[in-house]
């Protein structure tokens, strides 16, 4: 009991002032809309840092994959000419072999200690008769190789 009105007058009093504010109350305050906006700006700023992330990740394995294209190109011409399987290993060991120097595989996110060429073979009783893989590492990728096999396929590893 609350003064002169009943326990149950008192409810109704109570629920038709608290209806009556949600009813006549327009719009946000400000702290409302402070919050709303500082949710929006850290929602976008994630977004585009992932976004921004995934371009340059992409366009760092896009860098790999043309010099790994380039090696490939050379392996082939150098079994086709020589008859025999290239050096494999890194670029100390193949590199002056199929003629590049390590200035032609300065790139800005590889370079030739990137590059390896692994488990070359060249037969000509075989079909194909050159097989190989060739791998671009990166240590601040993932998957951190990226690897082209003789068919052209490529594949990815952790």
């Amino acid at each position: 009991m609350q003064g002169h009105l009943s326990d149950r007058e008192y409810r109704d009093l109570q629920a038709n002032y608290i209806s009556n504010n949600m009813k006549t109350r327009e719009g946000f305050t400000l702290v409302e809309l402070t919050v709303a906006i500082l949710i929006a700006i850290i929602l976008v700023t994630v977004v585009v840092q992932l976004f921004r992330r995934s371009v340059v990740d992409a366009s760092k394995w896009t860098e790999a994959r043309s010099m790994m294209g380039t090696v490939a190109s050379a392996v082939k011409a150098y079994a086709a000419e020589k008859e025999q399987a290239p050096p494999s290993g890194g670029f100390a060991n193949w590199g002056a072999q199929l003629g590049f120097r390590a200035e032609d595989f300065k790139g800005t996110y590889f370079d030739s200690d990137s590059i390896t060429i692994d488990s070359v073979s060249y037969n000509p009783k075989e079909t194909p008769p050159l097989q190989f893989k060739i791998k671009g590492e990166s240590i601040f990728l993932s998957p951190s190789w990226c690897i082209l096999d003789h068919d052209g396929k490529w594949t990815w590893e952790d």
